[in-house]
């Protein structure tokens, strides 16, 4: 296994010897950024942008019209120009209208795909949230248009970025565990019964036709907009694709494996029966590597395994275990005469005064805030190099297609066997045409061969 050799904090070391390009930046016109879907994380995630390099926020894009306003005001005192950022409600408009160095894609996981394929084509970099789409076709239709375009694509996959699991992936591969042949991924945060509110008409502010967009048309509800909208499979793809995606993601770049060779999962909706939400309360999903298995398993109910790591992943190997979170890590040696090792996440408390308000909008905690700011250094630098960023498209393309094909395991009751060249699922055509789910009219799936 090999460790990637230059890591944001060694870039900045090596670096100081002369000009960085970063100084270099400082230098130039600020680039020009744009969001579409300016709610928590959106924000979240381009104020710590801002924090990094002096950007212009150009543009905000949101259906919301009432929280829009307030995320521009609230986006004018963010950056150093103190400009109200123009405002849209229509992506394809504000792509139209407004040229743009970086967009940044942070909507419901329905509308990841074609905005992003609309940011390439109109010549902007991309920062696209996780999971990157709702169907394996619209990851791979992404995939091959940044390779088309020449696009820096970074996936919000931001673990990939955290100090203290970047120090873990190293003594990993420097073989602290030895011979490694499992690993688990899990989530038990989830908590309680979901409830089951009733229809109600959407809110007058809200375009909740521009909203839905290419995913079904459901009755709106207080969960459908804002932020509980994760409780429908027409918007987002379950706890596995919200909560999944990073910690296999983190296996997967810990132990530089590609894609599985078959995936199983079984699960449903076990226990909260009489909610309207329609995402599975209990699942379980095994990612057939060739290298290992990796065993995933949530739970709406019940307490963690483990209670210090109730969102986690595990590895085992025959010097120890891994246990590893987004706020610490351990390893357990077999030798009793072994060292026990506990790393810490870092969490910079100190150092920008804006984080303390940000807590409170986010609920994020301490050890976020730093994270986010090196995933988004290592997405600059990657863009001033033209190279792939930590979390490349292709590399969000797999983690969230796992999720994607568990799901589909689920739905049809068996196992599936990929074939990751032909993107297709071995000797099963129901499976394979269900890869691409239909788009409500008049939106149009997007094809990776033409795209």
């Amino acid at each position: 296994m090999t460790v990637n050799p230059i890591d944001r904090r060694r870039f900045v070391q090596t670096a100081a010897a002369g000009m960085t390009l970063m100084g270099a930046r400082a230098a130039a016109k600020p680039r020009r950024v744009g969001l579409i879907g300016s709610g928590w994380y959106g924000k979240n995630d381009l104020f710590r942008l801002v924090q990094v390099e002096d950007v212009e926020i150009a543009a905000l894009c949101d259906p919301d019209k009432k929280s829009l306003a307030a995320d521009a005001e609230t986006a004018a005192g963010r950056h150093k120009s103190g400009k109200t950022p123009r405002t849209y409600g229509d992506f394809r408009e504000m792509l139209k209208q407004e040229e743009l160095d970086i967009v940044e894609v942070a909507t419901p996981d329905h509308w990841h795909c074609l905005p992003a394929i609309a940011a390439m084509q109109a010549g902007a970099d991309v920062y696209v949230q996780k999971p990157i789409s709702v169907d394996v076709i619209e990851g791979q239709a992404m995939t091959a248009a940044a390779r088309k375009y020449g696009r820096v694509v970074q996936v919000g996959t931001q673990r990939r970025s955290a100090p203290h699991l970047i120090e873990a992936r190293k003594r990993i591969q420097d073989g602290m565990l030895g011979k490694i042949s499992h690993a688990e991924v899990c989530c038990y945060v989830y908590r309680g019964k979901r409830g089951n509110p009733p229809d109600i008409d959407p809110p007058p502010h809200l375009d909740y036709e521009t909203w839905t967009g290419p995913a079904p048309m459901r009755p709106f509800c207080q969960w459908t907009h804002p932020r509980r909208w994760r409780y429908f499979m027409e918007y987002g793809n379950g706890v596995i694709g919200d909560m999944c995606i990073h910690m296999i993601d983190l296996v997967r770049w810990t132990l530089d494996l590609g894609w599985p060779r078959e995936i199983y999962s079984t699960g449903g909706i076990f226990v909260d029966k009489e909610s309207k939400a329609n995402t599975p309360d209990t699942q379980t999903a095994t990612f057939s590597f060739p290298e290992l298995n990796v065993v995933w398993t949530h739970r709406n109910w019940g307490p963690p395994v483990d209670p210090d790591y109730p969102w986690a992943y595990f590895i085992y190997g025959e010097k120890g275990v891994f246990k590893g979170s987004t706020t610490k890590w351990e390893f357990i040696p077999v030798a009793k005469d072994a060292k026990r090792i506990r790393v810490e996440a870092v969490t910079e408390k100190e150092k920008h005064a804006a984080d303390k308000i940000d807590n409170v909008e986010s609920r994020l905690g301490w050890h976020e805030f730093p994270v986010l700011r090196d995933h988004m250094s290592n997405f600059l630098d990657a863009i001033d190099n033209r190279a792939k960023p930590v979390a490349d498209i292709e590399q969000g393309h797999i983690s969230t297609a796992c999720c994607l094909l568990a799901n589909l395991s689920l739905d049809l009751g068996r196992s599936l066997r990929w074939d990751p060249v032909k993107h297709e699922v071995i000797g099963d055509k129901q499976a394979t045409r269900m890869l691409a789910r239909p788009y409500r009219a008049p939106w149009k799936h997007p094809d990776p061969k033409t795209v």
